[in-house]
Order: C-alpha cells, then sequence, then structure tokens
C-alpha cells in the first residue's frame, strides 16, 4: 500500500498539535483524530512504517509516535497516565455528586485528564449541561461543592456549563473540535449523544473522532440521588428559581465585569465560560507556526 502526500501530511499535523501539549500518540489514536483528512487505519500504519517524508519528520519510541527531537515524550506520557490514573477515581466520584445536583443533564471530564495527560496536582476539569433557563444557578451550586471537594483534597474546575438549549458551539476551530472529541461523559450520555449531534461540523477538522476514543460506561446513580435531584428541582423551579437564576447572574456579571474576556470567554444566559485569556487561540496559533515549520 502506497500512501500519498496528503495522508502523511494529516499524520504530521496530527502529531503537531498533539506535541503542544507535551503528548505522543499511538498509531491507533493517530487514526482516531486524524486532522482534515479521512483515512482508514491500514493507510495510517502504512505510511508511519514506510513513509520517506515521514521517516525525516516522525520518530517511534516504546509503541508512542512523536516529533523527530521529541521521543522523550513517550516516557513522559507514562509519568502522565500515571498521575491520571490517581485523579480518575476522583472525578468519577465527583462527577456522581454533581450529577445529582438539581438540574444537571450532564458532566462531562475534559482538559488534560480527558486525555490521561494530567501532571500530579492538575485540577479535574468538567464541562456540565444544565436545563434550560438554570445554568447560572446550577453553576452556583457546583461551586458549592467544589469547595467542599477541595476541603477533602480533591481540585475540581467546571470551566464550562451551558444549557441544554444550546448545545452546539459558536467558536468553531480545531481547537473546539478537539475539546468536543476529547472529553468523556461520565453523566447524561443521551445528553452527550445530542451535543455531538448538534457539532458535526466538528467532522471537517476531526473526521474520524465522532465518539470518544475510550468510552468510559456512564456512572450508575442510585434511585437516592435520582429522587435527591428532583426534590432540589421541585424546590428550586418556577418563579423561585428564576429569581435565583437572575440574581446570581447579575451578580457574577457585576464581579466579572473588570476581567478581559478572551475571544473564549461566553458569559450569557445560556453559557459560563470565563475564560479571560486567549489560550484556545495561542495554542491554534503555535500550531500554525509549526505546520509551517515542519511543511505540514
Amino acid at each position: 500500500m502506497t500512501t500519498t502526500r496528503v495522508e502523511d501530511e494529516a499524520i504530521l499535523r496530527t502529531l503537531l498539535y498533539a506535541d503542544l501539549f507535551d503528548y505522543s500518540l499511538t498509531a491507533p489514536e493517530i487514526h482516531h483524530y486524524l486532522i482534515g483528512t479521512p483515512a482508514d487505519f491500514e493507510t495510517i500504519r502504512d505510511a508511519l512504517e514506510h513513509s520517506p517524508w515521514l521517516a525525516t519528520r516522525v520518530a517511534r519510541a516504546d509503541g508512542h509516535f512523536t516529533l523527530r527531537d521529541r521521543a522523550t515524550l513517550a516516557r513522559l506520557r507514562d509519568l502522565r497516565r500515571s498521575s491520571s490514573s490517581i485523579l480518575w477515581p476522583l472525578a468519577r466520584r465527583w462527577a456522581s455528586f454533581i450529577g445529582c445536583l438539581p438540574f444537571v443533564r450532564m458532566v462531562a471530564v475534559t482538559g488534560a485528564l480527558a486525555m490521561n495527560n494530567a501532571q500530579q496536582g492538575d485540577d479535574i476539569d468538567f464541562l456540565i449541561v444544565t436545563a434550560p433557563g438554570r445554568v447560572w444557578l446550577t453553576r452556583a451550586l457546583v461551586v458549592l461543592l467544589v469547595r467542599l471537594a477541595r476541603l477533602l483534597g480533591a481540585k475540581l474546575c467546571p470551566n464550562y456549563v451551558l444549557s441544554q438549549s444550546a448545545l452546539s458551539e459558536r467558536r468553531r476551530d480545531l481547537f473546539v473540535a478537539h475539546d468536543l472529541a476529547q472529553m468523556v461523559p461520565l453523566v447524561g450520555l443521551a445528553v452527550y449523544a445530542e451535543m455531538r449531534a448538534a457539532n458535526t461540523w466538528a467532522a471537517a477538522y476531526l473526521p474520524q473522532a465522532r465518539q470518544p476514543f475510550q468510552p468510559e460506561p456512564e456512572l450508575v446513580r442510585p434511585g437516592w440521588q435520582r429522587e435527591l435531584q428532583r426534590l432540589g428541582e421541585r424546590l428550586l423551579g418556577g418563579r423561585m428559581g428564576d429569581w435565583l437564576e437572575a440574581w446570581e447572574c447579575r451578580r457574577k456579571l457585576r464581579r466579572w465585569a473588570h476581567c478581559a474576556c478572551g475571544p473564549g470567554a461566553l458569559l450569557d444566559a445560556e453559557h459560563v465560560k470565563g475564560h479571560f485569556d486567549d489560550h484556545d487561540g495561542a495554542v491554534l496559533r503555535a500550531f500554525e507556526e509549526r505546520v509551517a515549520r515542519y511543511g505540514g
């Protein structure tokens, strides 16, 4: 089998993106996260083994692929996998607690842990989907749980809270597509499926990453958790919940009014994504610079 330059360049781009996060990839992961160009696994494996063009740019170490001068990332990945294995039980436990809060419809792990690339002491990042009209109130309840978790030694970060009525992402680029592809849903798999269906545009960037690379089974919530959630929603529904939602929204927007929000931030009735720097943009600019440098 002979691969084309298009496929070779797609492999290189995929490795360049992972390299931004000091992350090596296996051949199945390269196939799954292949950027821009669909290809079957045999084609990817053949290119990695036989392409002269890739051979001058890509190294293999312990079953992982990296850029030629970054082979040490395979060892770093082992270390971070070990750190991540410590965080995953905490992530599942606290996702279960978050999932029984009123109006929570989905809880997913995002960030470094979702890729088993967390360092010791890292936060556990969560994306949380809420019932419509309860984004700010639900986030406030989650923050209370985050503070309790910190007292017990767990560092949680609900870095994106959005409404089930706003699952389609406004910002559409490779960074957001990767976030969607990498997230690991733990509560609300049906809502996760809705979210992926609402963002089919991401297939233009990652045509083969339509599901998590290693899906986690949905957490089984005991009956008492579901009853507790229903009770909370009865108490915080209606006019009382509407008033608390509006009050919390006004309170937080006043507090954040002095902050310079980056283009990745979203603070409105359906989103709480307080990204006050331009991390997303910085990653994409660095990626484009590396593509130009390596000829991908």
